[in-house]
């Protein structure tokens, strides 16, 4: 396992205890990227290091820590541009750098299984690399020369002109890779439109809020849950039955996280569209995480993004077998419409099942009132 260094900032928007965590965060994106963490870092700051991100001292701090711990990886909780990494680089010296976002972006490609999710993780990542392609010069001339030398035999010439080459690869390929996944996105509208007779829910909320395993719990399917960040890249839907033969579609989705870049989320539309075209949404939130308020804002903002204000949604608080009664309590009291249950230990499923019957009760009024509003216009267009 790779060792790293991670640091988390506070600024006067962010509190200390807020950042830390968001530090404790970035710690289980490291583990679960493969990483073993050898220490963390919280820096205060009143305004960003427009070159470094973080100041000379901290820097240094944190390079005596790399000696110490032999480490080879320092991540920032922050997105640092191009040239930010290439200072950095240079005052830690045969370290990798890297941001939050990259960070997220070698998860989603270790965990991206189907051919929409390989693609969508390649577009995102070269969308991530456009303004950071100088990187990959410098790093070519450090290795062929040193000081004013030569380049060496074979590597001189390409400066800009090979750079400009290359941005323009990368932004016919990323061209190339967005008609492919509008091709999938149509095959998968038309998926729904043959689904539009049955209920369809969609399950959404921030990452390991426990999705995969209430869609298991629910559906009777022995789909293998791991407890990681973004376990779950590609939707998953399947069928079940809610009671009285009544068939529901359920539809898993890639779960949300704070500070994920814009790109990555327009990048993941098409997967999170599953969910913006279900007839009801459960909203799934971890009641034992410290943060979970803010987990449900960051929900918020990306769900009223994506989904059509007019589709019933309501909040589902998971994994009550770890939660305080105090938490309880205080959710019951700020929650009072949400329903709280633990997937895990088959706790509260059937309050969450009664709740499901409304909602189908609800759509299958509606639709059949638009129905026959259909079949009247149709008669009095066609006497």
């Amino acid at each position: 396992m790779e060792k790293a260094i991670l640091i988390g900032i506070a600024t006067q928007r962010v509190k200390p205890a807020q950042a830390q965590e968001h530090l404790q965060e970035l710690q289980r994106l490291a583990e679960t990227a493969g990483a073993s963490v050898a220490e963390t870092f919280l820096q205060r700051v009143q305004a960003f290091n427009p070159a470094t991100l973080i100041g000379e001292g901290k820097i240094e701090e944190v390079r005596l820590a790399v000696e110490k711990h032999d480490a080879t990886l320092v991540v920032f909780d922050e997105d640092l541009s191009g040239s930010q990494v290439r200072n950095l680089e240079k005052r830690l010296p045969e370290i990798k750098v890297l941001d939050r976002t990259g960070l997220i972006l070698d998860i989603f490609a270790h965990h991206a299984k189907t051919a929409e999710s390989r693609l969508m993780v390649e577009v995102a990542q070269m969308q991530y690399l456009m303004p950071r392609l100088t990187r990959a010069w410098v790093h070519l001339s450090r290795q062929v020369g040193t000081g004013g030398a030569s380049p060496g035999i074979g590597m001189r010439g390409p400066g800009e002109t090979q750079l400009e080459v290359d941005r323009r690869l990368v932004r016919k390929r990323i061209q190339e890779l967005k008609a492919k996944l509008k091709k999938i996105e149509r095959d998968r509208e038309n998926q729904e439109r043959r689904r539009e007779n049955t209920f369809h829910v969609g399950l959404v909320g921030y990452t390991n809020a426990g999705k995969s395993t209430l869609a298991n719990r629910l559906t009777g399917a022995n789909v293998y849950v791991e407890d990681k960040l973004f376990a779950t890249l590609d939707s998953t839907t399947r069928k079940f039955h809610l009671a009285d033969g009544q068939d529901i579609i359920l539809s898993d989705t890639v779960g949300f996280i704070r500070k994920l870049p814009h790109h990555l989320v327009e990048t993941f539309k098409s997967t999170l569209g599953v969910a913006a075209n279900a007839d009801c949404i459960l909203e799934v939130i971890d009641s034992a995480a410290a943060d979970y308020k803010e987990h449900i804002e960051v929900s918020k903002k990306i769900l009223d993004e994506l989904v059509d204000p007019s589709i019933p949604r309501f909040c589902v608080f998971n994994k009550t077998d770890a939660a305080s009664d105090e938490r309880k309590e205080e959710i019951a009291a700020n929650y009072p419409d949400a329903i709280l249950i633990s997937a895990l230990e088959n706790t509260g499923m059937e309050m969450l099942k009664k709740r499901l019957m409304k909602e189908l009760a609800k759509w299958t009024f509606l639709r059949t009132q638009k129905i026959a509003e259909e079949q009247i216009a149709a008669i009095e267009w066609h006497p």
